[in-house]
């Protein structure tokens, strides 16, 4: 689904997404990452599936300086356990989780708004 045309090219948004994608600025990305006004990032969580993640890959997230992480689970809602997100609540960084398209809106959203946030995509490997 295509959301919306971005006339800023300063700023990386998502543009669009799908079951197996996300665009970020028009570009066609595969494979989990993170987005921030301080760019895109792999994240280590590419190629696992929800049920692989670790306290770890939350510990990755949790240094970067950020006041809310929106982690989009997919086509699906599904929420990490707390202990997995320890990391995030003792950096004080705010979580929501949503599925990939809320993420996308809601990150172009807040990133509008000038807010400190992150979006963390969970693209889970075909099969």
């Amino acid at each position: 689904m295509k959301l919306h045309l971005n006339t800023d090219t300063t700023q990386r948004l998502f543009t669009g997404y799908g079951d197996d994608h996300v665009l970020v600025n028009g570009h066609r990305h595969e494979s989990s990452l993170l987005l921030s006004t301080q760019g895109i990032e792999v994240a280590p969580w590419a190629g696992l599936n929800f049920e692989a993640l670790t306290a770890e890959h939350f510990e990755w997230v949790a240094q970067r300086d950020l006041d809310i992480l929106l982690f989009g689970t997919g086509n699906r809602l599904r929420f990490p356990h707390p202990s997995l997100t320890r990391a995030l609540v003792e950096a004080r960084i705010g979580l929501e989780v949503m599925d990939v398209g809320a993420l996308c809106r809601t990150y172009n959203i807040l990133v509008a708004e000038g807010r400190s946030v992150a979006a963390a995509v969970l693209i889970e490997p075909a099969g």
